[in-house]
């Protein structure tokens, strides 16, 4: 390895990205690309650029280079749970993009460009860095959900809040002194909804700290559980019948 480079991930190669193409439900082309241990951009998947979906998700990227461009058919990106610091303002150019996911990344600030996804409906920024959001967000008027959880934002612009169409803002976890007396109380025990079983592999670093937090707060509760009491005995307690038995001949006289 050249000094002063980091690791370059698993290879892709043309054949390996045209074996990962897939028809998704919805009957686009998807190529998945997700945990394959990806450090950087492939530009072998520049043959492939006419697919309507791009899943790079759970690998180690840290910059999407300009040539996401090429991609002017995408309209559902995923790459969440990589290392990236930085998107380029070639984002704006994919202007048919519906769904972008970018949750559990490194992101301190957000390009202008972004602002140009006009027909973006889901835009999922949580899990970042971000200390502040362009208010020029307030011109996605399609956005229905934006996450912007567990960051370190202190202001949600006044433009995001009144979009039109947004029916799911999620803004837990910041310090937003806005919603510190709405938060919920902690409640322990708290009713399952969906029930996901994977493998430890598949969880990214944070995701399974957070796992593993939540076992172990069940394992104290089940310690602090006090345990039901001993059944009561009332060894000498005499029973109606049996006393009935003994002065059957007295009570019966009487």
């Amino acid at each position: 390895m050249p000094k002063g480079k980091g690791p370059q991930g698993k290879r892709i190669t043309l054949k390996a990205a045209k074996n990962a193409v897939r028809v998704a439900f919805n009957g686009r082309r998807r190529l998945d690309l997700s945990k394959m241990g990806i450090a950087v951009f492939p530009k072998s998947i520049l043959e492939l650029a006419d697919v309507e979906e791009l899943d790079l998700s759970r690998n180690i990227l840290k910059k999407i280079p300009n040539i996401i461009e090429k991609f002017q058919n995408l309209m559902w990106l995923d790459l969440h749970s990589n290392q990236i610091d930085e998107l380029p303002a070639a984002i704006g150019t994919l202007r048919n993009l519906t769904y972008l996911n970018l949750c559990n990344n490194k992101l301190k600030t957000l390009p202008e460009e972004l602002t140009l996804l006009r027909n973006l409906r889901i835009l999922n920024l949580g899990l970042n860095c971000l200390e502040t959001v362009p208010t020029t967000l307030g011109s996605l008027k399609e956005l229905t959900e934006l996450g912007l959880f567990d960051n370190a934002l202190t202001l949600i612009p006044k433009s995001i809040k009144k979009l039109p169409k947004l029916e799911k803002l999620n803004v837990k976890r910041n310090p937003l002194p806005e919603f510190a007396e709405e938060e919920e109380p902690i409640d322990t025990v708290k009713r399952i909804e969906s029930l996901y079983l994977v493998e430890k592999t598949d969880l990214c670093g944070p995701c399974l700290q957070t796992c593993q937090g939540e076992r172990d707060e069940l394992h104290k509760l089940e310690d602090m559980t006090p345990s039901p009491p001993n059944k009561p005995s009332f060894s000498s307690l005499i029973t109606p019948n049996s006393t009935a038995r003994d002065n059957e001949e007295e009570w019966r006289m009487k």
